[in-house]
């Protein structure tokens, strides 16, 4: 533990230089060094003087702590005075708590918070939570409001130290990147290069381009990370190697995104004006089809960003391309022998070393392959076997000269392992998006010894998403050399039943095709790339066994994904035929489930009407219960209230006491049908116990929705105070599940009750936010929400100027402006 770390209360100081990727292409790689070191002298001297310690310095970063909130203030001050006259500019963030000191310095909640209040600020700008300002004395400061932090539920109030006009504090882009295990090394240059072209060229499409194993993944994340501070709209990551059909590229970058809808204009329209990058990860294997749908989508989203890698060109309009070259000979040196190191402590730089990567070319892959086999041989024996079988192959299977080399060191590493690493390495080739520990038992036979082993040699990867979720993943290129050895042996079909059989059972243990429990959906998306692997080969060698897992997978596709789980049931069901009575009636009601999301409510009924007849037939109560619950719905939607009527009750008849999802939902059902009928105290009763059933089940999002129909419908009695406690109960559960959509029909509920209490100003903001995210969801905001803007629409000067304020901000500012949570009474 350092002894001089300070206990007790403690105020937390962050810096972070502005724009510092743009600084360094204005004044290159040396002179942005000699100044960064300047700027480190000056704030050590200030932050000395005011009795800071330096906790930390990463980059062009400090953290310091201070004794007294007073004391960090004169010291920020003082710090941004010794800058003022040179070209860097920082900015800075304060936060005064109680951290717990460790061994490894300080930890706890207040210290991600310090910084995470310094990423909101500009450049000579100081700002600090309402902890620190209210330990100061005498200090000048602006209140800035409240806030959301990254990471952080609720808001806080900030606030900014001293005069000074400066732009709304920054909304916090999320930075959605893998973190590779090991340290990015090397590429300068071509860094230097690329941070060139985007902010003298701007591209709408940056594709690197360069053969498997040059490290352009790893030099694309490097860069988007770089370039983070530019995209405020967020930076997120979509791999596309375990894609095989390019109409689900465009879903994935929907998703990650968190669009409306997959559609091109949903995803722009999720952009905005903000500038947004996603990093396109291995997009070689879709060309060409895949590069339209990105150029179209980069040409109607003016913010959006694409940093695409790929083995070749997009080669449409508006990208340019930057082809990554080998690591120079000091790069590929310290990457060697940093990697070698970590296994043979002994290993340094010589001439040995500088021609063992020249044979290598210099791909970091291969570089790290070799590296890895340093814990068994020295570098002079292990370039004296790698010669002979470079100068054998290069060239044998590929026309390009580096792509040959590479694949000529994964072989020679393949050959290098025992019979057994060999035979589980292509095993493993069969998971596309990488799997469990357990997965690779239940399907490879994967001792651990065997595992540990290839994990060694660096032919298999490791990460943790989750706490208790370890995952394990080949490279696509050393998994396209495995799987190339799978089905060069006699046991590929057998691993691939093996595999299917293991997605099938993996959506069936996490109830994806349950409605009476709780799924476990987020499971089955980490599954996702496999499910779709056991699919397609499901499609080509057992269309049955590809029916039951796509029926298994019905929340997965109600989730995120009913256009791709329409196509491949129809496809499944086309092919599979005959299908057994069961399981055909069960695909029917999954297919027409994923129909009717998708907007084909006709085609949904017809689908629903087959699968009711076979369960009818099969006198499966259950199965007759559910799709009679669907074709209510239906009826409902069309208004054909006799017959969600006679729907209802027979389902709800036919499930008591069983089937809990028909209950709970049926009972809201009947409380709309009674709201169609004008009896707004009997649709209250109903949809109160559908609430309770759904409290009872643990279904909180059912419950929240049920809150604010409750809240819709104390308004239409004129109770307001209950319309206040049904309106924040639901609104606290919509914030913790972060479900957006529902939350901004709620804020908009509670903004008519602002409207009935004669409170224009907070009415006004509600509606405002409302509209700002309404826009982002087109198409998505249904009857609720526009009625209740008609109802806002008696034009006050008190109401336009709170819409206005409203307009600024994100919908989670306007939920805690609605939960009374900004200070400010409501009524």
């Amino acid at each position: 533990m350092r002894a001089d770390l300070l206990t007790g209360t403690v105020t937390f100081l962050f810096t972070d230089v502005v724009g510092s990727t743009r600084l360094l292409q204005e004044l290159g790689p040396e002179d942005y060094a000699t100044e960064l070191a300047e700027h480190r002298r000056l704030l050590r001297q200030a932050f000395a003087a005011g009795s800071g310690v330096e906790v930390d310095t990463q980059g062009d970063a400090f953290f310091v702590a201070f004794p007294t909130a007073q004391g960090a203030v004169a010291a920020a001050h003082a710090g941004l005075d010794a800058l003022a006259a040179g070209p860097i500019r920082v900015r800075i963030g304060l936060h005064t708590g109680t951290p717990v000191v460790s061994g490894e310095g300080y930890v706890g909640v207040d210290v991600h918070r310090a910084a995470r209040v310094a990423a909101l600020g500009h450049g000579d700008q100081i700002v600090a939570s309402s902890a620190t300002v209210a330990l100061l004395d005498r200090v000048s400061t602006v209140d800035l409001g409240l806030h959301r932090l990254k990471d952080f539920e609720g808001a806080i109030r900030l606030y900014q130290i001293g005069d000074g006009d400066f732009p709304p504090l920054r909304t916090p882009g999320s930075v959605e990147l893998p973190t590779p295990a090991t340290g990015f090394l090397g590429r300068e240059r071509e860094l230097y290069e690329a941070v060139s072209v985007v902010y003298g060229k701007d591209p709408r499409i940056l594709t690197v381009i360069g053969p498997g194993g040059t490290g352009k993944t790893r030099f694309a994340i490097e860069l988007a990370r770089l370039l983070a501070d530019d995209a405020q709209g967020g930076t997120v990551f979509v791999a596309l190697a375990p894609l095989r059909d390019p109409e689900l590229v465009l879903p994935a970058v929907a998703e990650r995104l968190g669009a409306a809808s997959s559609d091109a204009a949903a995803v722009a329209s999720r952009i905005g004006e903000r500038r947004t990058r996603v990093v396109i990860d291995n997009a070689e294997h879709l060309l060409p089809d895949v590069a339209r749908p990105l150029a179209e989508l980069a040409a109607i989203s003016p913010a959006l960003r694409l940093l695409v890698t790929s083995r070749e060109a997009l080669r449409v309009q508006g990208e340019h391309e930057l082809d990554l070259p080998p690591l120079n000979e000091s790069e590929a040196v310290a990457l060697f022998v940093e990697r070698a190191q970590a296994v043979r402590p002994g290993v340094a730089g010589s001439a040995v070393v500088s021609e063992l990567c020249r044979r290598l070319d210099r791909l970091p892959l291969a570089l790290e392959l070799a590296a890895a086999r340093t814990k068994l041989l020295a570098p002079e024996a292990l370039l004296e076997r790698l010669e002979d079988r470079l100068d054998l192959l290069r060239g044998a299977r590929d026309a390009e000269e580096r792509h040959a080399t590479l694949r000529a060191t994964i072989a020679w590493s393949y050959d290098l392992l025992e019979e057994d690493e060999r035979r589980l390495l292509a095993r493993l080739a069969v998971f596309r998006g990488g799997c469990t520990l357990d997965s690779a038992e239940n399907v490879c036979d994967a001792q651990l010894d065997t595992l540990s082993s290839l994990l060694d040699k660096s032919l298999v990867r490791r990460w943790t998403e989750r706490v208790g979720d370890e995952r394990f993943w080949l490279l696509e290129t050393i998994r396209e050399f495995a799987s190339e050895r799978l089905e060069e042996s006699d046991e590929a079909n057998e691993i691939r039943i093996r595999h299917a059989k293991r997605m099938l059972a993996i959506a069936r243990s996490a109830h994806l095709s349950e409605d009476d429990m709780e799924s476990d959906v987020a499971s089955g998306l980490a599954e996702r790339d496999d499910f779709r692997a056991a699919l397609d080969w499901a499609e080509e060698n057992d269309p049955q066994l590809g029916l039951e897992i796509a029926v298994a997978l019905q929340n997965v596709w109600n989730a995120s994904g009913p256009e791709e789980g329409m196509r491949r049931l129809g496809r499944l069901l086309d092919l599979a035929e005959p299908v057994p009575p069961e399981l055909r009636a069960k695909t029917l009601r999954v297919y027409g489930g994923t129909a009717d999301l998708t907007g084909e409510y006709d085609r949904a009924e017809r689908l629903w009407e087959e699968s009711l007849r076979l369960y009818g037939s099969l006198g499966d109560e259950r199965g007759i219960a559910a799709v009679e619950h669907m074709l209510a719905v239906a009826a409902w939607r069309r208004e054909d209230w006799r017959r969600v009527r006679e729907l209802t009750e027979h389902s709800l008849e036919l499930a008591h006491g069983r089937f809990t999802f028909v209950e709970t939902t049926g009972y809201w059902l009947l409380g709309q049908l009674a709201l169609a009928e004008g009896d707004v105290d009997r649709a209250t009763e109903l949809t109160q116990r559908s609430a309770d059933r759904a409290q009872d089940a643990g279904w909180s999002w059912w419950r929240s929705g049920q809150l604010h129909e409750l809240l819709m419908l104390a308004l239409r009695r004129g109770d307001l105070e209950e319309a206040k406690r049904e309106g924040r109960a639901a609104l606290h559960l919509e914030r913790e599940q972060e479900n957006r959509l529902w939350a901004l029909y709620t804020i908009a509920g509670l903004a008519q009750l602002a409207l009935a209490r004669g409170d224009l100003e907070h009415a006004g903001v509600l509606w405002g936010a409302c509209e700002t995210e309404a826009e982002r969801l087109p198409g998505w905001v249904d009857e609720r929400a526009r009625r209740a803007g008609s109802l806002l629409g008696e034009i006050r000067p008190e109401f336009v100027a709170a819409f206005g304020r409203g307009r600024e901000l994100d919908l989670w500012d306007a939920a805690a402006t609605a939960l009374g949570e900004d200070g400010q009474t409501v009524p």
